[in-house]
């Protein structure tokens, strides 16, 4: 059976991404699976080679070759020539940096929308970098949703250990109370509850977290449960969904309920990202449910400490190609 193509945006050209999307097209099992396109920049990707001590093996073409074919048969680098290699000073924030990553998840979710890939799979932005260069996204998720037209839309953060749904991401704790709303805690549940149908769970069971100490104690400690929460729940309930909760959050993540749960809810971003991980740092990928395009990503950023030093772990990446195949239907 021909190899789907898989995009992979290269992120910020000074973190990690050169050196993760570089050890990911040339991974064995991502190469029996499919064939990686990375839409990037070819010099920074041999600079980064270099750097890193990787022998890489990639074809290299111009944007405008890619767009008048659209065909890769073996890895393949297309330079969408946002940036010059040599401004590139690794481990840096830089505005033109940030400008160029936009610039590459621009041209994946092209490539995806018109059908030339199967799936998109992205190496981490710096949000400072994307910000200093007039791109004013929060990040990778608002991103795909603006340039996609998706108004219902939420992350999962997914592994083979645990899965989180999150009704609201990268916002101060302080503006979170707002956003909880009984139609938003909806919505992410019901996404939640397609995307584990896609993956083959069709009696799944979900954990939806309260926000407060104890899941709020009785409206002692906050009002969102009683007024949000708990309605959002009685909803999908009716709706035919096998939810738990609301959970308290301090227990909620403990193995014995870990076992029976297929996915969680929670209301803001660290309540998941911190069980999640610590249980699955190295395997993990971040999911943007509500697309019409196959969309996931690395669970990490962009470890400017360690950038182009041959010291990146490539392993959420590799699994995030592999989870990109699944929920397109390719594996």
């Amino acid at each position: 059976m021909t190899r789907p193509l898989v995009a992979l945006t290269m992120g910020d050209p000074a973190g990690i991404g050169p050196e993760i999307c570089l050890r990911a097209m040339s991974d064995i099992d991502v190469l029996e699976r499919c064939i990686p396109v990375v839409f990037g920049s070819a010099g920074v990707m041999k600079r980064a080679a270099s750097a890193c001590g990787i022998k890489a093996s990639f074809m290299d073409i111009a944007l405008q070759e890619w767009n008048d074919k659209h065909i890769a048969q073996e890895p393949l680098v297309v330079d969408c020539g946002a940036i010059d290699p040599d401004e590139v000073e690794p481990g840096k924030v830089n505005g033109i940096c940030g400008k160029a990553s936009y610039a590459y998840l621009k041209q994946g979710i092209k490539a995806a929308t018109e059908g030339h890939v199967s799936a998109i799979a992205t190496a981490p932005i710096h949000k400072v970098s994307l910000h200093l260069g007039n791109i004013r996204f929060p990040g990778h998720t608002e991103i795909l949703a603006e340039l996609t037209g998706t108004k219902s839309y939420c992350m999962m953060m997914a592994a083979a250990e645990i899965k989180v749904s999150l009704v609201t991401t990268h916002l101060p704790l302080k503006k979170v109370p707002p956003m909880v709303t009984k139609e938003r805690v909806v919505e992410v549940i019901t996404l939640t509850a397609q995307a584990l149908q896609r993956f083959g769970s069709n009696e799944a069971r979900i954990a939806v977290c309260g926000m407060n100490p104890h899941a709020g104690e009785e409206g002692l400690f906050g009002d969102e449960e009683a007024g949000a929460i708990r309605p959002a729940i009685e909803q999908a309930i009716s709706s035919g969904y096998n939810i738990e909760g609301p959970m308290s959050p301090d227990v909620a993540f403990l193995p014995e309920h870990r076992k029976d749960i297929d996915a969680y809810v929670v209301m803001y971003h660290d309540q998941g990202l911190i069980p999640f991980k610590m249980l699955a740092f190295d395997e993990g990928v971040n999911i943007t449910l509500g697309l019409p395009i196959v969309r996931t990503s690395v669970d990490h950023g962009t470890a400017f400490d360690i950038a182009w030093k041959g010291r990146a772990s490539a392993g959420s990446m590799i699994q995030a190609v592999m989870w990109a195949l699944r929920l397109a239907g390719r594996q």
